[in-house]
């Protein structure tokens, strides 16, 4: 819960849910704070420690795993700085059984919808702080977090160092209950009304304005016609003056034009 803050709603008071029984509470708490991730920590004789992660698709569950937790260790056990909330988290994956296993592969995918914040295009060097680490070995999934440390280095490229921040588990995978692939194909097309198409010279910002481009022309400006104003009109002295002006200038030409000839 602490790694999803304050991404995550949990739930104050203790249900008794087995999901692999019957999911039906699930799917209406998904309804009703219109989420789409869960997780819920259970403790039996027959299945001690255990923790379920799944997700559904429009409120109806799609993906659920069940994993036995070893060598736990919670965050407050390391005595490290911790990393500021909301952090985006680098997700790393290592093992052949994520690429090779059918079912690896969609806890991979699991994974991924559970710890991942929203995407980024663009990325600052300083941001990167957290790393969770899954690696999967033989039937387990070994998580471990760490936060970056950026040292100094002979180079531009800062040299990496890597402090375990927790937490840390072992997952044991015990059961999973996986939708078809057709119903994962449907649940992974994107809507029609969140595609985009992209039109010639228009784009918009992050807040949804639309701006456009138009290319024009060159234009002549001399002979636009603006607004005539009254605040712009010449006076009767002013026309008075303009009118004696060019008889002065006419004048002036003939008395010219005589003496040239």
């Amino acid at each position: 819960y602490d790694l999803k803050k304050p991404d995550a709603h949990m739930m104050q008071q203790k249900n008794d849910i087995l999901p692999f029984e019957d999911v039906t509470h699930i799917e209406k708490l998904s309804a009703k704070y219109n989420a789409s991730l869960f997780m819920i920590a259970l403790h039996n004789k027959k299945r001690p420690h255990n923790l379920v992660m799944g997700r559904l698709y429009e409120h109806t569950l799609l993906d659920m795993v069940e994993f036995g937790i070893e060598n736990y260790k919670g965050l407050k056990s390391f005595k490290v700085q911790k990393i500021s909330k909301g952090i985006k988290p680098l997700l790393v994956f290592n093992g052949e059984l994520f690429e090779n296993n059918h079912e690896f592969n969609r806890i991979q995918n699991l994974l991924v919808d559970m710890f991942q914040r929203d995407q980024a295009e663009k990325i600052r060097l300083q941001g990167l702080e957290h790393v969770l680490s899954f690696t999967a070995v033989e039937n387990k999934i070994l998580l471990r977090s760490y936060r970056i440390l950026l040292k100094k280095s002979d180079c531009k490229i800062p040299r990496i160092e890597l402090d375990e921040i927790g937490p840390r588990a072992d997952l044991i995978c015990r059961r999973t209950k996986l939708a078809s692939d057709d119903l994962f194909k449907q649940a992974c097309k994107k809507p029609k009304q969140l595609k985009v198409k992209k039109k010639k010279n228009i784009s918009m910002d992050n807040l949804g304005t639309t701006f456009g481009r138009i290319h024009i022309g060159a234009q002549n400006i001399n002979n636009i016609q603006t607004r005539k104003m009254k605040g712009l009109k010449k006076t009767i002295a002013e026309k008075k003056a303009g009118i004696k002006r060019k008889n002065i200038e006419n004048n002036n030409n003939t008395k010219r034009s005589k003496a040239g000839s």
